[in-house]
């Protein structure tokens, strides 16, 4: 299923923290309620309107996004080889920073 994001919005995939460090230490998990606000930019809308003209979004396909905590709202939809995946849908706004 294809999803595109309207105005400002921004559709996210979730991402796996490492638990293996470089250098070979492996971290235990957290527990499964500490959910990493780290995410992998999968479509962004077209951008705002400000004034009469549409301000494009700083964000691309494949970016990863560090997100507001409680921000946005968390779907489920089926990929390509029919499995659920998870997803969530953020205004602009709420990406905090993009990393590389």
């Amino acid at each position: 299923m294809q999803i595109q994001p309207l105005s400002d919005r921004v559709l996210l995939r979730g991402i796996a923290p490492e638990n293996v460090t470089k250098s070979g230490i492996v971290l235990p998990s957290k527990g499964k309620d500490d959910v990493p606000n780290m995410y992998e930019v999968v479509a962004v809308g077209s951008g705002k309107e400000v004034d009469g003209t549409i301000r494009p979004i700083e964000l691309s396909q494949g970016d990863k996004v560090l997100v507001a905590k409680y921000a946005g709202d968390d779907i489920e939809l089926d990929d390509e080889s029919g499995t659920k995946q998870k997803y969530k849908i953020v205004g602009a706004e709420y990406v905090l920073a993009k990393f590389s």
